[in-house]
């Protein structure tokens, strides 16, 4: 699997899910407590759509949290050295190896829960380096719209696993507890004090108008939800000015609506979007771009 290392000297896996002459690539930011492995569905789907992906698994997470916590699975989530920012400035720094390796396409920033929240953080200095933005299970990052307690409260009478929050399909987290690389540990214990409140902020003002930003959440996700959601895309319609903004809300979805039983309706929606904020380039196009080592395989295996 290759690696990069970011300024602290942390090892970063990634994987890549390419495909021979791809539309856009999409770089997706995975959540807390998981690992970018369990997005390998919604890659391949990206693929067959045209779209080539990539997702490292963040300090302390998956294989990289394996080497960098020696293989002790009981350290995993833990950020090390340099904590929220330097996980935040590695994904920052994952963008620009993806640029350099795909020049001429355009670069979606995809996050989902945690990674969103790094996602809102990277926009708010680096908006022009990104064709479009993608945010799924995402919440307006201050309190009283942001919940990182105990988020399987209102479900844990739904079974026993303490995953429930995560989805309605209860296969979802028989599947999280029972993978050796997530946890169920609050986010507020894993990162400790000083960077939970770090997570707190709101979009800057005056971002480039002309980035499309998609936001996708499910209506019973205790993370945010609904009311969380539309705060924050008015936050980013009337404080950073964005004027391309979609926000989809699920009735009746939780958290993880890309492991939800309509999870081929959310990403029918997320195709849909791209394809339309991403017209397909001719080759005669200034900027077209192929990678000629890309597999042609549009399901190709993580490397």
């Amino acid at each position: 699997m290759p690696t990069f290392t970011d300024a602290h000297g942390i090892a970063i896996t990634y994987y890549v899910w390419p495909v021979a002459e791809p539309r856009a690539v999409v770089q997706l930011t995975h959540g807390v407590g998981e690992h970018a492995q369990r997005y390998r569905e919604l890659a391949t789907a990206l693929n067959a759509a045209g779209y080539s992906v990539y997702a490292d698994d963040h300090r302390g997470h998956g294989q990289t949290g394996v080497t960098q916590h020696g293989g002790d699975l009981s350290k995993l989530g833990r950020l090390g050295p340099g904590g929220l920012r330097a996980a935040v400035a590695a994904v920052h720094q994952f963008s620009g190896i993806i640029r350099a390796e795909n020049s001429g396409l355009p670069l979606v920033l995809f996050g989902h829960s945690w990674g969103s929240f790094m996602v809102q953080m990277i926009i708010n200095e680096h908006a022009a380096e990104y064709d479009a933005v993608v945010l799924s299970g995402t919440a307006y990052r201050w309190p009283g719209y942001l919940d990182s307690g105990d988020l399987n409260r209102k479900h844990k009478h739904l079974g026993m696993t303490g995953a429930e929050w995560l989805s309605r399909d209860p296969a979802v987290a028989a599947a999280f507890v029972a993978d050796p690389l997530t946890t169920l540990t609050p986010l507020a214990k894993l990162f400790g004090l000083r960077d939970g409140v770090r997570l707190f902020g709101r979009p800057a003002r005056d971002l480039p108008e002309e980035l499309p930003l998609l936001i996708q959440v499910g209506g019973d996700d205790t993370v945010g939800g609904e009311r969380s959601a539309l705060r924050l895309a008015k936050a980013y319609s009337e404080r950073s000015g964005l004027r391309d903004l979609t926000l989809i809300v699920y009735p009746g979805a939780r958290h993880e609506i890309y492991n939800e039983t309509n999870r081929a309706e959310v990403t029918a929606d997320l195709v849909s979007w791209l394809d339309e904020h991403l017209p397909v380039r001719s080759s005669s196009d200034p900027g077209a771009s192929s990678d000629p080592g890309a597999s042609s395989d549009p399901g190709a295996a993580s490397v």
